[in-house]
């Protein structure tokens, strides 16, 4: 049991960090997390206010079997397809969550309080599958606070559009690239335009951009350490944050321009820059690395919770240490271009193997229920 004395110690940073405007969501979920009431402590001692999922971690969580067995038995005993089975187990943590976090939501007028639920990666490059996934998730859910995830593949894009304009919240996914954030951003405001000539009130329509981190540090670190020059070490741990950084400095400039102005008269929230894959991968670097060094005001951090455990205990939250730092972030990306390393090339792999990953992992996902389904005697094909 935690005291309130060892709550308030470990949560100091991450008030400090909610106080600068950062929103904590948590990258994991589980049946176990929601049952076990360690979700509602999360909210309590460590200013969680959002929870992000992705088909790794419900392969993960699902995969285990630990906590599912009762509906797998009934799911078996109704003998449903694979593909049900795993949605209905899904959209079933989904909406346990969100009623956890039901509380936060209200209380930030439905800023924050979110859980998100990707659509099938098999659809990543289906605009019209995407859409249509995105509505049944929805209905699924049925709750105000869900979040459909969509990748910012080309694919995506008009989907993005669509979605919103249904008035249907979105947490854009899989985003590697500025040219490609832009795209997502106007597919946002696309999108919220499609609403507002349809009637939808824009207040409740919300959206936050994921922008990958650390996946770009391991690509180009990689290359780095290949070329093993004084000045390509130099830059290792350096790539992934200049990214971000001009990300937000994009965010910045779209959310102040006139279109978005005339957006917010008729009450329409910003795109909130979300940091995700934000867990250190090397361990010569501070594990707290991509929590430390991304905080800037109207973001969001979603941290797996070994980064979230880290940055209660040690994180060193020090006010804004983005909005300065557009130059410097120029001058890295510009290094790294120097040396042959194409940050166009490095992006496009990235989100190729984005999506391949989520692919492979959702696989995993429905091998791991057909194989729960056919032991209780029923066919999941």
């Amino acid at each position: 049991m935690i005291t309130v004395t060892e709550a308030t110690a470990t949560a100091g940073a991450l008030r400090r960090l909610a106080d600068q405007g950062v929103s904590i969501w948590l990258d994991d979920l589980s049946r176990r997390r929601i049952e076990s009431g360690n979700l509602a402590e999360l909210i309590e001692t460590k200013n969680v206010v959002g929870v992000t999922t992705n088909p790794s971690i419900f392969q993960a969580a699902i995969g285990s079997g630990e906590g599912y067995e009762e509906q797998l038995a009934d799911l078996a005993t109704r003998g449903v397809t694979v593909d049900e089975a795993v949605r209905m187990m899904t959209t079933a943590d989904v909406r346990a969550a969100a009623d956890v976090l039901r509380g936060v939501y209200d209380a930030t007028g439905g800023r924050d309080g979110r859980v998100s639920i990707e659509v099938d990666p098999r659809l990543a490059h289906d605009t019209r599958g995407t859409i249509a996934e995105a509505r049944q998730l929805a209905w699924l859910v049925d709750r105000p606070n869900v979040m459909i995830k969509i990748p910012a593949t080309k694919a995506g894009l008009p989907a993005i559009t669509e979605v919103i304009g249904a008035g249907i919240s979105v947490n854009v996914t899989l985003i590697f690239s500025l040219e490609r954030y832009r795209e997502v951003m106007d597919a946002y405001l696309a999108g919220l335009e499609k609403a507002r000539a349809a009637g939808v009130d824009l207040a409740a329509v919300h959206s936050v951009a994921s922008f990958f981190v650390s996946r770009v540090d391991s690509e180009i670190d990689k290359r780095l350490t290949l070329l093993g020059t004084d000045d390509a070490l130099a830059l290792r741990g350096k790539a992934a944050l200049a990214n971000a950084r001009l990300a937000y400095e994009a965010y910045e400039n779209v959310f102040a321009g006139d279109r978005f102005t005339a957006l917010a008269g008729a009450r329409a929230n910003p795109q909130r820059p979300l940091w995700a894959s934000t867990g250190v991968k090397d361990p010569a670097f501070r594990d707290t690395l991509y929590v430390e060094e991304l905080v800037a005001p109207g973001t969001v951090n979603t941290m797996p919770e070994a980064t979230l455990n880290a940055a209660a205990d040690h994180g060193d939250v020090r006010g804004d240490t983005v909005t300065g730092g557009y130059a410097q972030a120029r001058a890295d990306l510009g290094a790294v271009e120097r040396l042959g390393i194409s940050y166009d090339e490095v992006v496009q792999q990235l989100e190729q193997e984005g999506v391949a990953k989520f692919e492979v992992a959702w696989q995993d996902l429905l091998d791991a229920v057909t194989k729960s389904l056919d032991s209780k005697g029923v066919d999941g094909e």
